[in-house]
């Protein structure tokens, strides 16, 4: 016969850590509009969720959500960066002839060299 007072615990539920489920949230909202910063929270709250679920030992989870996070945060940041890299050349005057002209290059340096009569 088995103890009455013997009682098996219920199994806990695993939560799903908030700084993945942010971080998530933030690196979409970054590839919708908020870039840099959207970026830049992304990844900060992925690390903060991948640290709370290495310190949890299995009770929360939510860690491919927070690698989405840091990867498309990650992502979204350095086309950011190349982005501003790419405006601070076209201000400075470094990067003149717009990219979307140069497969016209020769035809409009022809028209600028013929001297109509």
């Amino acid at each position: 016969m088995s103890d009455p007072s013997y009682y098996p615990t219920p199994p806990q539920a695993i939560q799903t850590s908030s700084a993945a489920i942010i971080s998530l949230i933030c690196s979409i909202l970054a590839w919708l509009g908020l870039f840099g910063l959207g970026g830049i929270l992304a990844v900060i709250f992925g690390h903060v969720a991948k640290n709370e679920i290495k310190k949890s030992n299995g009770l929360i989870g939510g860690d491919g959500m927070a690698t989405v996070g840091l990867v498309l945060g990650y992502a979204n940041v350095a086309i950011s960066l190349l982005g501003l890299c790419f405006a601070a050349l076209i201000f400075l005057g470094l990067l003149s002839t717009p990219l979307c002209l140069i497969p016209f290059v020769n035809d409009i340096n022809l028209s600028f060299t013929t001297i109509p009569n």
